[in-house]
C-alpha cells in the first residue's frame, strides 16, 4: 500500500508546485489530499486540457506539473502529448500519475480493454513510466522528474486499483442544497416518458441506476444504452441516433461528462432533429470517483444551450416542477434542453449493466 501524503511530499520536495487533472476512483484518496492542501491544484474537464495546462506552466515557470487522470482518460491526453509535449515536438517536461484500472483483466470489460493496453500505449508515446506500488517505490518519482528534466519530456508513475492508503484528512464534505434525488428523477422518466423512446444514459452512476431500476418495473417501454465507457459522448451518440429514428431520443447526461466535451452542443443544438431532447443531471460535482466539486453551478445553461441553437429550456429543482414540466419538454420541437439539479445522493449496493451485446441487440431492434 502507499501513503498518498508521503505522494504529495515526494512531490513537493522534487519541486512539483503545479496539479492538474481529471478525478479517478483509483486515485481519489491522493486527490482528496490535494484539494486539503494545494491552492494551485485544477480540476480540469478532459485529460487533454490537464496537459495543456502543465504545458503553459512549464512555458511560464520552468516547473514540472503533475497531471493525474484514470488509465481510460490516456485517449483523450494523447493528442498534446504526442503534438506538443513530446521531446520529438516542443519537449516539454511533465510528471503524469495514471490510476491503472484493469491491469490484471479483472475489471469492468471496458477497463479491462484500456487496462491491457495502457502500458503499450506510453511506450508508443515513448513515455518512461514506472508503476508505483508501495512506499519505497517512491523514490523512483525523483528519478523519473531527472529524466524528464534532463531530456525534456513527460514521463509517468502508474497506480494500481486499491493501492492508496485511505487519509485520515479533513473530510470534505460537499451538500449542494439541490432536493431531487438522481433515482427520483430517472423513476419519474422511466415513468413518464414515451413508449419506444429511445433512452442513452451517460457513464457512471446514472446508467447504473437505471439498470437496477428496470429489474424491478414491469412491461418497460423504454430502450436503453448504456454508456459505460466513452465520457462526455453520450449527447453525441444520441445526436447519431435521433438522425435515423423519428421516435423520441432522451440523452441523460451528467455535469461532469458533459464539460469533458461540451464543444459537441454546438453539434447536437444546430443540427439535431426535432425528437432530440437532453436532460442534464446537475450536481455540480464528480460524484462516483470522490465526490470532487466542479463549478457548473456557476454555469448559466439556459444561455449557453441557447446560443447553441437549442430551441427550448427548463430548469427543475424539484418534483413537483418535474411533474409540471416535463410532458412539455418532451413534447415540443426540440432540439430541447433539460437541467435537474440533483443530490449529491446515489442509490445503494449499486450493480453494473452486463451482456452488453444483448444491451445492443434488444436496442437496434426497437
Amino acid at each position: 500500500m502507499i501513503d498518498p501524503l508521503k505522494i504529495y511530499l515526494t512531490l513537493k520536495n522534487n519541486d512539483i508546485e503545479s496539479f492538474y487533472g481529471v478525478p479517478d476512483s483509483v486515485l481519489k484518496h491522493f486527490t482528496k489530499l490535494l484539494e486539503n492542501k494545494e491552492k494551485n491544484h485544477f480540476i480540469t474537464s478532459n485529460e487533454g486540457l490537464a496537459v495543456a495546462g502543465a504545458i503553459g506552466s512549464f512555458l511560464s515557470s520552468k516547473k514540472i506539473s503533475l497531471v493525474y487522470m484514470q488509465n481510460s482518460g490516456l485517449g483523450n491526453a494523447i493528442n498534446p502529448l504526442a503534438s506538443i509535449a513530446h521531446k520529438g515536438v516542443y519537449g516539454i517536461p511533465i510528471l503524469l500519475m495514471i490510476g491503472w484500472r484493469g491491469y490484471n483483466g479483472k475489471d469492468e470489460p471496458q477497463h479491462n480493454i484500456k487496462g491491457k493496453i495502457t502500458t503499450k500505449i506510453l511506450n508508443l508515446l515513448n513515455i518512461k513510466y514506472e508503476i508505483i506500488e508501495n512506499n519505497k517505490d517512491l523514490k523512483l518519482i525523483s528519478k523519473l522528474l531527472k529524466i524528464s528534466r534532463n531530456k525534456n519530456c513527460p514521463v509517468a508513475i502508474i497506480i494500481k486499483t486499491n493501492s492508496l492508503i485511505k487519509q485520515v484528512e479533513k473530510k470534505l464534505t460537499y451538500n449542494n442544497n439541490n432536493n431531487l434525488s438522481r433515482e427520483e428523477v430517472i423513476n419519474f422518466i422511466l415513468d413518464n416518458s414515451p413508449k419506444h423512446s429511445k433512452i442513452i444514459s451517460t457513464t457512471g452512476y446514472t446508467s447504473r441506476e437505471i439498470n437496477e431500476l428496470i429489474k424491478y418495473k414491469k412491461n418497460i417501454k423504454q430502450n436503453f444504452f448504456y454508456m459505460i465507457g466513452g465520457m462526455g459522448h453520450s449527447s453525441m451518440v444520441s445526436f447519431g441516433v435521433s438522425m435515423n429514428t423519428s421516435k423520441k431520443v432522451i440523452c441523460l447526461d451528467g455535469d461532469g461528462a458533459l464539460i469533458m466535451h461540451m464543444g459537441s452542443l454546438i453539434t447536437t443544438g444546430f443540427k439535431s432533429k426535432k425528437n432530440f431532447k437532453h436532460i442534464l443531471l446537475n450536481n455540480f460535482c464528480h460524484e462516483s470517483v470522490g465526490m470532487q466539486k466542479i463549478d457548473t453551478k456557476l454555469v448559466n445553461f439556459k444561455t449557453l444551450t441557447q446560443s447553441c441553437g437549442y430551441k427550448n429550456y427548463y430548469k427543475i429543482n424539484n418534483l413537483n416542477q418535474l411533474k409540471n414540466k416535463f410532458q412539455s419538454f418532451i413534447e415540443e420541437d426540440g432540439p430541447s434542453f433539460l437541467e435537474i439539479l440533483i443530490t449529491t445522493q446515489s442509490m445503494k449496493n449499486l450493480g453494473r449493466p452486463k451482456n452488453f451485446k444483448d444491451v445492443k441487440k434488444h436496442f437496434m431492434k426497437n
